[in-house]
C-alpha cells in the first residue's frame, strides 16, 4: 500500500519541487521511503509502505526492462505468483507484484487490465507512446484523483491533498458534490468535492496523450442472476472464500484481522485459521452493555488467537475529530470513522496488513433495511394503484404501519432506497439550505425497480466505493496501514451479486448462503447474532461538552466559511443533535480543515 503522484508536461524535470510537495503530503501513505523517477515529459513520485519484497527490488517508480516504461502503483495484485508463471519470458529484477503489471503490458498493453485482479490504482507512463496510461480496481478500493493545471499540466495522485499540495490547482468547489454529501452523507465516487478536481470512478481506465484525457469502463458487474440450488452454492461459496484468504494472506510481513464477532469477520477469522494457526487479532469496543467485545473474544477463544481489545477511550471528541477528519480531504459524516481510526492505530503497533469482514451484507443481503425493502415489495399494496387509493383514505380514519406508510410514499423499493435509506437532507431541505443542485451517479446496468439484487448492486457501485472504502483507504492509510478485504475478491464478489435473491434473504432470515455455509464455523451465540453497527450513538457523543463548544464555534458563528456553501439562518434549524446536525458539523469541518484553499 502506498501513496503514487505524477505530472504529466513538456519539460517534466522542472517540477521537481512540486511532485515532492505531493509526495510529502502523502507521508502517511508510505512512511518507509520516498522515490521519483524524471522522463522529458513525465514526473512520477511514490510514498512507499514495504509489503511485498521488501528490498529495493521493490521499490517504485519502477523501470520496465528497456526503462521504455515506468509504473506507480498503489494496492495489491492477488495472485501475482500464478500471472508471474504466465508471463515468464519477461526478464524480472525482483520478487514484488508491481514488476507483474509491467510484464503484462508489454505483452498486451491497455488489455492488461482484463486480466488484473486485485486492489489497485496505478499509471504506467509509455515514453514511445508519449503516454500514460490509469487504471483503478474494480470496486473502488484505492483512490485515484486527477486534475489538469493551467498549463496543461496532468497531475494525478492517490489523495485530493497531493494534488493540492503540488500548488497547480486552484480548487473550486462542487455544488453537486455538496448536494450529494447533504443526502447521503459522502461524495459520489464519480466526483469529487471540487469541480476541477476529478476522480477516476472504479472500474475505469484513464488514457492521457496529446494533452487530453479519455476515461472508459474496462469492467460491469454481472447483471444477470444464477440458477443454482443452495447445496452447490455453498461448496462453491466456502470454495472461492477460501481461496480468496489463501491469496489475501500472501506478504513479506505479518497479516492480522479485524474481529468485530459479527458473521462476517468471525468467517474470516475462521478461514484465516486454516493457513495460520497463531494469527493476530483485534477488536474494538466501547464500554458498555452492548460492546461487541465480547462476541469477538468467543471467536477468538474458539480459534486460539493472538487477540488484542481496543477500548473507546474518554477523550476529547472534538480533538479526535480535528485531529483525524483532515485525513478525509471531502465532507464525511459517517459516525464510524472514528473508532475505525483508533483500530487502525492499535493495529499498526504490531501489524501492517489486516484482513477485514467489510462488503458482506451488500454481498449476502445483510442491512436490516434489505429486509424492510422485501417486506414493502410483498404488501399487498405493492404496485397495487387501486389498494393505495383505498389505504390514502383509510389513513384519514386511523394509523397506519410504516410499511403502508411508505409504500404510499414511494413508487418502488428504487425509490424508498434511493430516497429514503442511509439519506440526511430530502430535496426540500436541501433547497431550503440553499443546495439546488443535483446530481445522480450512473450505474453499469440498468436497475429493475422492484429487485432487492440490483439494490445491492447499486450499493456495490454507490455506497460501497463511496463511503465503506473511503473509510477504509483513509483511516488505514492514516495509519500507515494496509486492509485487504477478501469478500470483494473479484472471483468470490462476482459469484455472490450473482446469487437469486432467496438464498441472501427471506421473510424470516438474512444472509442465508453465509448462515448455511458457514454456521459450523461459529459459536452458538454467534449464530443468534443480529448485525451491530460499528459505534457509538450521535446522542452520547452530543451528550459531551467539547463536542457541542466544537459545533457552536463552526455552525453558529454566519462569518465560517461553510456558510460561503449553504444558508447561515436554514441551517440553525436542523441542529438538533442529531445525524442532520452531524452531517452539518462535519461538512463545517471540512470547510474549517481546508479554509485556506477554498
Amino acid at each position: 500500500m502506498c501513496g503514487i503522484a505524477g505530472i504529466i508536461s513538456s519539460n517534466a524535470r522542472n517540477y521537481q519541487d512540486e511532485i515532492k510537495k505531493m509526495t510529502d503530503s502523502m507521508l502517511h501513505r508510505g512512511p518507509d521511503s520516498s522515490h521519483f523517477e524524471f522522463y522529458e515529459n513525465a514526473a512520477l513520485g511514490h510514498r512507499r509502505l514495504s509489503i511485498i519484497d521488501l528490498s529495493e527490488n521493490g521499490k517504485q517508480p519502477m523501470f520496465s526492462n528497456t526503462k521504455n516504461e515506468c509504473i506507480v502503483l498503489n494496492g495489491e495484485i492477488y495472485g501475482y505468483l500464478d500471472i508471474k508463471k504466465k508471463h515468464s519470458e519477461y526478464p524480472y529484477h525482483g520478487g514484488s507484484d508491481t514488476e507483474v503489471i509491467l510484464a503484462m503490458y508489454q505483452r498486451k498493453q491497455e488489455n492488461l487490465i482484463h486480466d488484473l485482479p486485485g486492489m489497485f490504482a496505478f499509471a504506467i507512463w509509455d515514453d514511445q507512446k508519449k503516454q500514460l496510461f490509469c487504471a483503478r480496481d474494480r470496486f473502488g478500493e484505492k483512490p485515484f484523483y486527477y486534475a489538469v493545471g493551467s498549463n496543461n499540466e496532468f497531475i494525478f495522485a492517490s489523495e485530493i491533498k497531493a494534488i493540492l499540495a503540488s500548488g497547480l490547482i486552484q480548487p473550486k468547489v462542487n455544488n453537486e458534490a455538496l448536494s450529494h454529501y447533504l443526502q447521503y452523507g459522502y461524495v459520489s465516487t464519480y466526483q469529487s468535492i471540487y469541480s476541477n478536481i476529478f476522480t477516476l470512478p472504479p472500474a475505469h481506465q484513464l488514457i492521457w496523450k496529446d494533452g487530453k484525457a479519455v476515461v472508459s469502463r474496462y469492467y460491469s458487474i454481472p447483471a444477470k442472476d444464477r440458477s443454482i440450488n443452495l447445496s452447490d452454492a455453498k461448496e462453491e461459496f466456502f470454495y472461492l472464500l477460501k481461496n480468496a484468504v489463501k491469496k489475501q494472506l500472501i506478504a513479506d510481513v505479518e497479516v492480522g484481522s479485524f474481529l468485530s464477532g459479527g458473521l462476517d469477520s468471525s468467517s474470516i477469522v475462521a478461514l484465516v485459521n486454516e493457513f495460520l494457526p497463531k494469527q493476530t487479532t483485534i477488536s474494538f469496543g466501547y464500554d458498555h452493555k452492548d460492546s461487541e467485545l465480547k462476541y469477538a473474544k468467543e471467536i477468538a477463544e474458539k480459534y486460539n488467537t493472538n487477540h488484542r481489545e481496543v477500548h473507546e477511550k474518554k477523550g476529547d471528541l472534538a480533538e479526535s475529530l480535528l485531529k483525524v477528519s483532515p485525513f478525509l480531504d471531502e465532507p464525511f459524516a459517517d459516525t464510524s470513522y472514528l473508532p475505525h481510526y483508533e483500530i487502525c492505530r492499535s493495529a499498526k503497533k504490531n501489524l501492517t496488513v489486516v484482513l477485514s469482514g467489510d462488503v458482506g451484507d451488500e454481498l449476502f443481503g445483510g442491512y436490516d433495511f434489505y429486509n424492510v425493502e422485501n417486506k414493502l415489495r410483498n404488501h399487498f399494496s405493492y404496485n397495487n394503484i387501486v389498494a393505495k387509493f383505498g389505504l390514502r383514505l383509510y389513513q384519514n380514519i386511523k394509523e397506519t404501519t410504516f410499511i403502508t406508510k411508505q409504500n404510499l410514499k414511494y413508487s418502488s423499493i428504487l425509490d424508498f432506497h434511493q430516497n429514503f435509506v442511509r439519506n440526511a437532507f430530502d430535496k426540500e431541505e436541501r433547497n431550503i439550505l440553499g443546495s439546488t443542485a443535483d446530481y445522480h451517479q450512473t450505474y453499469s446496468f440498468t436497475p429493475n425497480p422492484d429487485s432487492l439484487n440490483d439494490i445491492m448492486k447499486m450499493d456495490l457501485e454507490h455506497y460501497v466505493p463511496g463511503n465503506m472504502m473511503v473509510k477504509s483507504d483513509r483511516m488505514a492509510m492514516a495509519n500507515s496501514l494496509e486492509v485487504r478485504t477478501p469478500f470483494l475478491d473479484l472471483d468470490f464478489a462476482e459469484f455472490c451479486i450473482q446469487l437469486p435473491e432467496q438464498l441472501k434473504l427471506d421473510n424470516q432470515n438474512d444472509k442465508i448462503i453465509l448462515r448455511e455455509t458457514m454456521s459450523s464455523c461459529w459459536t452458538e451465540t454467534i449464530r443468534n447474532r443480529r448485525k451491530q453497527g460499528f459505534g457509538l450513538s450521535l446522542k452520547n457523543w452530543f451528550a459531551e461538552d467539547n463536542l457541542i463548544n466544537l459545533s457552536n464555534e463552526l455552525l453558529k458563528d454566519p462569518n465560517q466559511k461553510v456558510f460561503n456553501y449553504i444558508d447561515f439562518k436554514a441551517a440553525q434549524k436542523f441542529l438538533n443533535k442529531d445525524h442532520k446536525h452531524w452531517n452539518l458539523l462535519q461538512l463545517a469541518l471540512w470547510a474549517h480543515n481546508n479554509q485556506s484553499v477554498i
